[in-house]
């Protein structure tokens, strides 16, 4: 850690929790550490939205790297747009996985869509339920950065 600075954890709103929760448990590894819901009131302010919010956030671990399902169940689900991976902003979340092949079919199986072309073998690129970037690498990338 650097000091006065930690990393705390990235967000991502999702239109159906528990499918989300399923998927990056169930597929990506991901431990739910807590889930939290704060009262419309702050959350308003603080994220810049009119209430009501009835806004649930689930955190989700994995190696350190926390990451944030937000959930509103009294704000109308905004439609999904895709983005390309030059447009600024986060672009994805890229984790290691023990069978790649294996992720894959469960990536389907959980409401996820592998995105045709970009299995180079090494890599690929899958679509969360909710159309989230997420790159599939091998174990072997990691255990190649680990051993560096």
């Amino acid at each position: 850690m650097t000091e006065g600075f930690a990393f705390n954890h990235v967000g991502q709103c999702v239109t159906d929790l528990e499918r989300a929760k399923r998927f990056y448990t169930e597929v990506l590894g991901f431990v739910l550490e807590r889930e939290i819901q704060p009262p419309d009131d702050l959350s308003a302010r603080l994220l810049g939205l009119a209430p009501p919010l009835g806004m649930t956030a689930s955190y989700l671990r994995r190696d350190g790297f926390v990451l944030e399902l937000l959930h509103y169940a009294q704000r109308p689900a905004q439609p999904v747009r895709g983005r390309t991976m030059d447009e600024p902003g986060l672009t994805h979340v890229s984790v290691s996985v023990a069978d790649l092949a294996t992720t894959l079919v469960r990536v389907v199986e959980h409401g996820g869509e592998v995105l045709e072309g970009t299995n180079i073998g090494f890599g690929v690129f899958v679509r969360d339920p909710d159309g989230q970037l997420v790159e599939l690498l091998p174990m072997s990338y990691r255990d190649g950065l680990d051993a560096r």
